[in-house]
């Protein structure tokens, strides 16, 4: 259980369960958050060799090779998760814990994506793939509301950026929105592999009004970004925390005191002004680079920039496993370091919502319960009006 206490809008302070409070998570990949114990048991039927057969000696494995600082090693833990998820029954599995650690977390919506194609070695087929991750899915679901609780996950199916299958893939997903599937991601190395490359596969999925969100502005900067919305037509960015670079601070001295300015540049102006929604994974861009040219620290990480500014932040885990959090540690983390309070916590958590793969009225019901959630546990600790407008403004945006 995590606690904190948090008196910064209420003169009485108020002691916060932050994984009781509802949740909705974007962006999180299948092959980023399994079970240590399930890798090592997975592993065994399948003869695989891990570098560690001891549940917490494999955790911090992952953590450590993920902390480097050197992209192979962290890639390097992906090839062990992705091996020990190649038969339907494995898939299943995998698919029923994620929901199920997901609960546990206080998530009522999430959104799993992973890519099909790299779990075909043990003779499956792409729709065979789908249909075993719905099937452990839709396990979890029923899992959690035999046990009292509630949680609704949905499928985003990816095409790996450096394969040539993205049209196959996009075929893929649209044959499967009816059966779970809420979305379409590319993923994989960033630089090198802008979105035009799949023209095709976006233009079909557009033909299709199908819901698309695109890995951009994390490894590869603003050209990444510009290209995913254009080529891409992404309704979301998968981190997109790099749009930072085209905003510009001036800092000057006037009567003794610093006196900020902020220019926004032509394309982060677009991205915030339309309200695109950005997918940032605190603990993720500060582990993998993806904020160097802003800082080292959390502190430095430009996420409390664009919320203050505008922009369409939400707040995801990217991969539990590898950077070993929880969406309720990134928001302590985030409280932490920027004294946001739970009035911020809930404006960031009805972006998501709004920004989330389903249809309005889903998202409208799922605001409601979520607003009347902090209004009920908090009996008044949340502003009304601040959760009114926070509200409005997300429907109005995303509707």
């Amino acid at each position: 259980m995590t606690n904190l206490t948090d008196a910064q809008s209420s003169d009485t302070s108020t002691t916060v369960d932050l994984k009781s409070l509802p949740k909705v998570s974007l962006h999180d990949h299948l092959d980023g958050g399994l079970r240590p114990a399930t890798i090592i048991e997975l592993a065994e039927e399948a003869g695989y060799e891990l570098p560690a057969t001891d549940p917490e000696e494999l955790r911090r494995w992952f953590l450590d090779s993920a902390d480097s600082g050197s992209l192979v090693r962290y890639l390097e833990t992906f090839d062990h998760t992705v091996a020990v998820m190649q038969t339907r029954s494995a898939l299943i599995r995998v698919a029923r814990e994620f929901v199920e650690d997901l609960a546990d977390d206080g998530v009522v919506y999430g959104e799993v994506r992973w890519a099909p194609e790299q779990h075909l070695t043990a003779g499956l087929t792409l729709d065979e793939a789908v249909e075993a991750v719905q099937d452990g899915l839709e396990e979890g679901m029923d899992l959690v509301d035999a046990a009292g609780g509630y949680i609704e996950v949905g499928q985003i199916i990816t095409a790996m950026r450096h394969a040539d299958r993205g049209s196959e893939i996009a075929q893929l997903a649209v044959r499967h929105r009816d059966n779970g599937v809420v979305g379409f991601d590319i993923a994989g190395a960033e630089d090198g592999f802008l979105p035009s490359r799949f023209t095709e596969a976006f233009t079909y999925l557009a033909e299709n009004n199908f819901p698309v969100t695109v890995h951009a502005g994390e490894a590869a900067g603003l050209d990444s970004i510009q290209d995913a919305l254009v080529h891409g037509r992404a309704l979301r960015l998968g981190h997109g925390v790099r749009i930072a670079e085209d905003i510009h601070l001036d800092v000057q001295q006037e009567d003794g005191h610093d006196v900020g300015t902020v220019t926004l540049g032509d394309l982060a102006q677009w991205v915030r002004d339309r309200e695109i929604p950005l997918e940032l994974c605190p603990s993720s861009n500060l582990q993998t680079g993806a904020i160097s040219s802003f800082g080292t620290t959390m502190g430095e990480h430009p996420i409390d920039l664009l919320h203050q500014l505008g922009f369409n932040v939400t707040v995801n885990t990217d991969n539990r496993l590898m950077s070993g959090v929880t969406l309720s540690g990134e928001f302590e983390l985030l409280m932490d370091t920027f004294g946001y309070t739970l009035d911020t916590i809930l404006e960031l958590t009805l972006n998501a919502v709004h920004a989330a793969f389903l249809p309005i009225e889903a998202r409208e019901q799922l605001a409601d319960y979520i607003v009347e959630y902090y209004e009920e546990v908090f009996d008044g600790y949340v502003d009304e009006d601040s959760a009114e407008d926070t509200e409005d403004h997300s429907h109005h945006s995303h509707g």
